[in-house]
């Protein structure tokens, strides 16, 4: 593996981390695994998502398992995070079209065939089997 952390830091990619005493020799001495999420609100990456599909793949060079997560779960509600007005609800199939558009691009920049590959998930492959109920008796 080579050394992530140097790397990150020569290129100025490290803002801040709980410990940087103890960061650059937890990612010396074993495969950590590391994950960013993409939103699916249209059928295709934008400029903003480059820089932390970048990350992920450096992450893999050095010999780390990036995880790749699609929120078509969370796509379906509509997070309005910073915005001053409600996001537009896509339907169901355009989501899925948009989760495929991403997935087919995220291949591009990250190994997902090869025996220590990045793992591509979608948020709505485990949420579409919990309900309402099931939310409210566990919250």
């Amino acid at each position: 593996m080579n050394d992530i952390h140097a790397e990150l830091v020569w290129r100025g990619l490290i803002h801040q981390t709980t410990d940087d005493a103890f960061l650059p020799e937890w990612l010396r001495t074993g495969r950590r695994t590391v994950y960013c999420g993409f939103d699916p609100t249209a059928d295709s990456l934008h400029v903003g998502s480059l820089l932390p599909l970048m990350m992920l793949r450096r992450f893999q060079k050095a010999g780390h398992r990036p995880i790749a997560l699609v929120g078509g779960a969370t796509g379906m509600i509509g997070d309005p995070s910073g915005k001053s007005e409600e996001r537009n609800l896509l339907s169901v199939d355009q989501l899925r079209e948009n989760v495929v558009g991403l997935q087919r691009q995220m291949r591009q920049f990250l190994d997902f065939d090869s025996s220590d590959s990045a793992v591509l998930v979608n948020n709505f492959d485990w949420m579409r089997g919990f309900s309402y109920l099931d939310f409210l008796r566990d919250v």
